[in-house]
C-alpha cells in the first residue's frame, strides 16, 4: 500500500501502482467536480434523513472509538473516474474545523472537506469507509519524519557546493534510517523511546556514556547502571544484535 497527499494523485502514478500490484491511497483535491458531488450528497442526505438512512458516516480513532465531529461518505458514483485504474473509489471527509483552521467559501455547512482516492475494494479494511479514512489519515506520520529530519540536519544545508550539500542530505537520510530501524528493532516495547522526538532520543540513548568492548570472544555493552534508561538500552542492544545474528 502506497499512501501520499494529493501531490501523488496522478493517473500515471496510480497506473504504476496497479502494474506493480500495489494498492494506493492518495489525497484527492476538492475541485469543482467534487464540489458538485458534495451538493448531490447534501441533497441525498436530506432525503435519506426522511427515511432514517445515513449518507455520512462517523469516522473512528485508531483505538476504534467514534471520532467526534467528523464524517465520511463515498462519492465514487458521483464522479468520472474513467481515467483512473478500475476499481478506484473516492471517499470524502467533512469535519468541524479545529481552532485556527481556515475554511473556504465553498466548504459545506462550515465543515472542512477533504478527500482521498483508493483502489481498496469494499469489505477489505475493517470499519468500511471509516476504516479507509483512518488508514489514509495515518499517512500523516510522514510529517513527523520530516520534522525529525529537519532536527537531524535537513533544515539548513551548510555548504555552497551542490555536490557537498547532496552528500550532506545523504548523510542525514542515512541517520534517519538508522534511528528509525533502531527504534523499531530495539525499542518496540518502550513507547516512550520508540516515539520520542530525535532530540530526546539523542539525550536518552545516542549520547549516553557507554562503550562496546570485546574480550574472550564476546562483545559486551558497558554502560553506567545509574543511567535512567540503562536497562532499556541494554535490552535494545541485545535485540538489535539478535536481529543481525
Amino acid at each position: 500500500m502506497i499512501r501520499s497527499d494529493s501531490a501523488g494523485a496522478t493517473y500515471g502514478f496510480a497506473e504504476f501502482c496497479r502494474q506493480r500490484g500495489v494498492g494506493f491511497s492518495f489525497g484527492f483535491a476538492v475541485r469543482l467536480p467534487v464540489r458538485d458531488a458534495l451538493g448531490l450528497l447534501a441533497d441525498a442526505a436530506w432525503l435519506a434523513c426522511l427515511d432514517g438512512i445515513d449518507v455520512w458516516y462517523p469516522t473512528i480513532n485508531a483505538d476504534g472509538t467514534v471520532r467526534d465531529g467528523a464524517w465520511v461518505a463515498e462519492a465514487t458514483g458521483l464522479l468520472d473516474l474513467s481515467a483512473w485504474p478500475t476499481g478506484s473509489r473516492v471517499i470524502l471527509r467533512k469535519e468541524r474545523p479545529h481552532p485556527g483552521a481556515q475554511l473556504t467559501f465553498l466548504d459545506v455547512d462550515g465543515h472542512r472537506v477533504t478527500g482521498f482516492i483508493t483502489d481498496t475494494p469494499a469489505g477489505v479494511v475493517p470499519g468500511q469507509l471509516a476504516g479507509l479514512d483512518l488508514r489514509h489519515r495515518q499517512h500523516a506520520r510522514v510529517e513527523d519524519r520530516i520534522r525529525q529530519a529537519k532536527a537531524t540536519g535537513m533544515r539548513n544545508f551548510p555548504c555552497h557546493s551542490y555536490a557537498a550539500n547532496n552528500a550532506w542530505l545523504e548523510i542525514v537520510m542515512t541517520a534517519m534510517d538508522l534511528v528509525a530501524w533502531t527504534k523499531l528493532l530495539g525499542f518496540a516495547d518502550e513507547p516512550d523511546l520508540a516515539t520520542c522526538e530525535i532530540a530526546t532520543f539523542r539525550y536518552r540513548v545516542l549520547h549516553v556514556a557507554a562503550r562496546i568492548t570485546r574480550s574472550a570472544r564476546q562483545t559486551r555493552l558497558r554502560i553506567d547502571l545509574n543511567w535512567r534508561w540503562a536497562e532499556q538500552i541494554a535490552q535494545a542492544w541485545l535485540r538489535i544484535r539478535a536481529a543481525f545474528a
